[in-house]
């Protein structure tokens, strides 16, 4: 990238997928789909396919955070977001680096089990997510299975979804998008608590799809839109357009030109 480029850049913090479905891979894609230049910092290659994570090999805490100080010396990082962090060594030092640039809106999409059901945080580390990461958050991004995890109780239809966003951002303290995809019924919706309001984001639910790293690309997309000057709600918006386009179309050409060919957001 030229060092004087006015495209906006965006930093992930997240895993390798090697299936380049999900994880840093994806959050490239979507990065530069929407027009964003994407850096990254790897927390952990996973070997993995659609459906089955065989390994996952994290990077040292040590190396995170080296990554993660040399990118934010050298390029004008506009926005942050983390996936895969999978330890508490890992969560801690990526906090206590990123709480020097307060002012750089980060996304955390709380990642913690696979689409497949497989385990991607160690046990010890959700104490260490909460109390350290989760207070830096510009935007949480739990789906169900993840917010129902951090509030101890399941999450079965859009009043508990209603519920549990209320006490996550009661707990939390910071806006809340929770994700509710995995909901049965003819749309896909999703909450966002923030400043005492709740806001709905509709789609029409698409069947017969299997989806890997949806998650990783949705919080991509609102990361690229906070990126590129856009206010939370307007970059939830634009990335839910984006993400529906790409699970109904299964590209992310589709998606991009289902968005650029749309009304004005």
């Amino acid at each position: 990238m030229p060092a004087k480029s006015k495209v906006p850049v965006a930093l992930t913090i997240a895993g390798s997928d090697s299936s380049a479905g999900a994880g840093i891979q994806a959050d490239l894609k979507t990065f530069s789909a929407l027009g964003v230049y994407g850096l990254t910092a790897v927390t952990c290659v996973v070997a993995e396919t659609p459906g089955k994570v065989s390994k996952i090999e994290p990077v040292s805490a040590e190396l995170v955070r080296d990554q993660i100080e040399v990118l934010l010396r050298s390029f004008p990082v506009a926005a942050i977001k983390t996936g895969l962090l999978f330890s508490a060594s890992i969560i801690a030092e990526i906090a206590s680096t990123l709480r020097t640039h307060r002012s750089t809106p980060l996304v955390i999409d709380p990642v913690m089990i696979a689409t497949s059901g497989d385990a991607l945080l160690q046990d010890d580390a959700m104490e260490t997510y909460e109390r350290e990461l989760f207070p830096l958050a510009a935007l949480l991004t739990p789906n169900l299975g993840e917010a129902s995890l951090l509030i101890g109780k399941s999450i079965r239809n859009l009043p508990a979804m209603r519920e549990a966003g209320e006490i996550l951002t009661e707990k939390y303290r910071v806006p809340v998008l929770l994700k509710g995809g995995h909901l049965a019924g003819d749309s896909a919706m999703d909450l966002l608590f923030a400043d005492g309001k709740v806001i709905e984001f509709s789609a029409p639910f698409s069947r017969g799809i299997a989806t890997h790293g949806t998650g990783c690309t949705y919080s991509a997309a609102i990361t690229a839109g906070l990126a590129a000057g856009l206010s939370l709600e307007e970059a939830i918006r634009r990335a839910k357009k984006f993400v529906t386009a790409a699970i109904a179309q299964h590209h992310a050409w589709d998606a991009v030109h289902a968005l650029n060919h749309s009304p004005r957001l």
